[in-house]
């Protein structure tokens, strides 16, 4: 389903993240957790992307094998990092081949195996490029929906550390916006305050396209750390952390102040008109579960999909 279909039959969206396995056993694994998951009835599932050939193509297998085999609408992510244009079209001739409806378009970051990569040498250097090439594309009506992919693009509520200055970072996000993204998804956070100030400065700056907040609880003492290196430099609370800290040494307790954390969270969130609650699920199910089961009743009920062409 095109995005815009599904922010108009939800207020208020939940959906789940996932990254391609590496290998048989992670595979066997992530299905699993997608059968735990599928009766939530996620409004999408994303799938992350790496640059490099072997994790494009797992994240192109995971998208189609889902779209085949469950009754989710998988979005895949697309970043700028070592493309040119004619590859990023062969993507998204793919995509569109298979029934893909929406894409996530990213800067992206260059990874370890990648050290010294000249971006020069990329055909998009910012997201925004990748947007308005996405656009031109679905203007070419190549796509089986007139209005082509639906894109959406990454926001951060706690900045951009590639951008201090704080008003040219709301410029850049507005240009992706005015290039043809049709929401925004957030970088996780632990601190409401921000989602909230990023949202307003997003509505003074013109921004209005739906905002979907990104949230991912801890699990551990280590993911914490871990978590504030992948998301960039994300703030741990003092108030988390002394939790974390205090049962550093049972698993269980940690989990359970991270859930509970998180469903606090989602809960404010809800009572805020939140557009969309977006999980970071590490490929696990056990605690989106269970954040889940905590707001049950508080969450929207998910519209009905409409049956499948055979």
């Amino acid at each position: 389903m095109h995005i815009l279909d599904i922010f108009a039959r939800q207020q208020t969206t939940c959906s789940f993240e996932f990254f391609p396995p590496k290998s048989r056993a992670a595979a066997d694994h992530l299905y699993e957790t997608l059968q735990r998951l599928e009766p939530l009835r996620p409004a999408f599932v994303s799938v992350t992307y790496g640059a490099g050939g072997s994790s494009r193509e797992l994240t192109h297998e995971l998208v189609v094998r889902i779209r085949q085999s469950t009754d989710l609408d998988a979005i895949p992510h697309l970043t700028c990092i070592a493309h040119n244009a004619g590859e990023i079209e062969e993507i998204l001739l793919r995509y569109a081949a298979a029934g893909v409806n929406n894409i996530l378009a990213l800067g992206g970051d260059c990874p370890a195996n990648m050290a010294g990569h000249d971006r020069g040498q990329d055909a998009f250097r910012y997201a925004t490029d990748l947007v308005r090439f996405i656009a031109r594309f679905n203007a070419s009506g190549r796509h089986h929906d007139s209005r082509g992919f639906g894109i959406g693009v990454a926001g951060y509520p706690e900045g951009h550390p590639a951008t201090p200055n704080r008003l040219r970072e709301l410029d850049y996000l507005k240009a992706k916006v005015d290039a043809g993204a049709n929401y925004i998804c957030t970088q996780l956070f632990f601190d409401n305050r921000d989602f909230y100030d990023f949202r307003e400065r997003c509505e003074l700056a013109g921004i209005n396209v739906p905002i979907i907040a990104g949230v991912m609880p801890v699990t551990s003492h280590s993911g914490m750390v871990r978590m504030a290196e992948l998301a960039l430099g994300a703030r741990i609370p003092a108030a988390l952390m002394r939790d974390v800290l205090r049962f550093g040494n049972n698993a269980e307790d940690v989990e359970r102040v991270g859930i509970e954390w998180a469903t606090e969270q989602c809960r404010d969130l809800l009572a805020h008109s939140v557009r969309g609650i977006h999980f970071y699920t590490l490929n696990r199910s056990h605690a989106t579960q269970l954040i889940y089961k905590n707001l049950a009743g508080q969450l929207p009920e998910a519209a009905p999909k409409p049956l499948r062409a055979v």
